[in-house]
């Protein structure tokens, strides 16, 4: 098979981001139509996400949050989005780059996007390669020990949120 020059995964990437761009957008002048309201999975180390350390310990790789009925103040720019959730009765403010987007699911009409980091945008607009990442890692004695006990994550599929028939 031919080498991919054009990078058609990475530019699908980018335009799947901008569907859920674009989907905030509408959300922040209007507000949640119907029964709509997502679930929002992000890397929560990643360039530009802020959160309260807090919520950094609690969440050290990866968060989800939900939109539905108590959200405030949802501010969408063309990077990103900053928005108010209440965890366990204090109000946070937390700013997720598009670039941090894991996953995105609007359970109301079985409407999912899962992205894969390695395609994301930095910011200065390049995309790190994987392979390029994991030789950076190796270089830097970051490396993945066999048989290490990961915590702190949990990975939930998204046909948990799914309508059975």
């Amino acid at each position: 098979m031919a080498e991919d020059h054009m990078r058609y995964d990475i530019l699908a990437q980018e335009a799947l981001r901008g569907v859920v761009r674009k989907v905030l957008a509408e959300v922040s002048r209007t507000g949640l139509p119907g029964e709509h309201h997502f679930f929002i999975s992000f890397a929560t180390r990643a360039p530009g996400v802020r959160l309260s350390e807090k919520l950094l310990t609690q969440y050290d790789k990866e968060m989800t949050i939900v939109l539905q009925n108590q959200y405030w103040d949802l501010k969408v720019t063309e990077t990103g989005f900053e928005v108010g959730l209440s965890f366990d009765g204090i109000p946070e403010t937390l700013v997720i780059p598009f670039a941090a987007i894991k996953g995105f699911f609007d359970p109301s009409v079985q409407f999912g996007l899962q992205f894969d980091p390695a395609t994301a945008p930095r910011e200065d607009g390049s995309v790190e390669d994987e392979a390029d990442a994991k030789a950076e890692r190796a270089e830097r004695g970051e490396g993945e020990a066999d048989g290490a006990e990961q915590t702190g994550e949990k990975v939930v599929s998204l046909d948990a949120f799914r309508k059975k028939p």
